[in-house]
């Protein structure tokens, strides 16, 4: 169990949506809560909101592109609320355009914010946190479009960076375990946010700066027609803490989607499996190199 009460947390992307669900219930747990955000006055919003509600928060300015800028909140975070054992990496951006009529900026931007913002707070808080030994929890927000990528279409580059914070976390665990600190993935699958409207007003100026265009969605397309239910940040942020109490490796929001799982990713994997059994059953497996590893001899 990770117990939640008592500890500090920091959300990114903590000013709207999501991140804002996760700051107001992780203090209304008990924890205090550093809410980190490229536009403070929406951070602040949120830190208020959670000191009025009798809970403990400060508002951080943070630009997740930017690695000096985490480094900077850490610092902050740790000055204002002691060490932070529990990481909520949740700051991202998104698109439905497809590949190849996406700018160079614009992959650019969604792999960096989704993918590497991720990786770079995470290392920017994990020393710390090991060196305090009390362990914690790092939860960041992936995506279902990271676990079932073939799902949506025209997400290649969020697909991409979502598919791989899963595989960052789970295999951090491998190194965690002997401190006593775990990971999560949460695969949001459907929660109503401003992102549709106001997502390309986040983008950094080194990525074009922010614009005032809308996401384009064209929704028959995007999800297969299979369109999923939205809940609020606030119904869906007590089950992501609840997987973390329970140092569950995922985080979901809706269990109907097990079958887009099975549908859409178990089903083929299994599928590749069965045809590799077939193959060696049919003509056998190779011999083991004998030098394990080193190919010593190029034929």
């Amino acid at each position: 169990m990770t117990d939640i009460k008592g500890r500090a947390a920091v959300v990114t992307g903590g000013g709207s949506g999501i991140g804002a669900g996760l700051a107001k219930e992780l203090a209304k747990q008990g924890a205090a809560v550093a809410v980190a955000d490229i536009k403070i006055e929406n951070a602040q919003k949120v830190a208020n909101d959670i000191i009025a509600a009798g809970g403990k928060a400060v508002a951080l300015h943070v630009d997740v592109c930017d690695r000096a800028s985490i480094k900077k909140m850490a610092a902050e975070a740790k000055a204002a609320l002691g060490t932070i054992t529990l990481v909520f990496p949740n700051a991202g951006a998104t698109s439905f355009d497809a590949l190849m009529d996406m700018s160079d900026d614009d992959v650019e931007w969604i792999l960096t914010v989704n993918l590497m913002g991720v990786m770079w707070t995470t290392r920017a808080f994990l020393g710390d946190m090991i060196a305090e030994g009390k362990g914690g929890h790092i939860c960041a927000t992936a995506s279902m479009a990271g676990l079932l990528p073939g799902w949506i279409p025209v997400h290649v580059p969020y697909s991409a960076a979502k598919m791989g914070i899963i595989g960052m976390m789970m295999n951090l665990q491998c190194e965690l375990t002997q401190h006593n600190i775990h990971t999560t993935s949460y695969c949001p699958g459907g929660v109503a946010t401003g992102m549709k409207k106001n997502n390309s007003s986040y983008r950094p100026a080194k990525f074009g700066g922010p614009g005032q265009d809308e996401v384009h969605v064209d929704e028959k397309v995007s999800f297969n027609n299979n369109m999923p239910k939205f809940y609020t940040p606030a119904d869906i942020a007590p089950m992501v803490l609840n997987a973390v109490s329970n140092n569950r490796a995922f985080a979901f929001d809706h269990a109907e989607h097990r079958k887009e799982f099975q549908r859409t990713y178990s089903s083929i994997v299994e599928g590749c499996y069965d045809d590799i059994q077939a193959w060696e059953d049919k003509h056998g497996t190779p011999t083991p190199n004998p030098t394990g590893p080193v190919l010593e001899k190029i034929n």
